[in-house]
């Protein structure tokens, strides 16, 4: 591991240690957490802008699906 140092608002720490200590964490997991998350969310909002641009380049075709409507499963009503 590397460690790093970081420059925090006093207001944004107090509120991290809040949420540490309830959640009964350290800073460094906390952090470690709130990184990884951003993270997935960062990967997540780059396959959907892929698949927003793919769409675009190929609109999906009127009666592009219409043979799996039938295929779909709604369970009962």
């Amino acid at each position: 591991m590397s460690t790093v140092e970081l420059t925090l608002d006093t207001t944004l720490l107090t509120r991290v240690d809040e949420a540490t200590h309830a959640l009964g964490i350290s800073r460094d997991e906390f952090f470690r957490k709130a990184l990884e998350e951003a993270l997935r969310r960062l990967a997540i909002a780059e396959l959907e802008e892929k698949h927003r641009a793919g769409y675009e380049r190929h609109p999906v075709q009127p009666n592009e699906f219409e043979d799996w409507e039938t295929e779909q499963a709604w369970g009962e009503a």
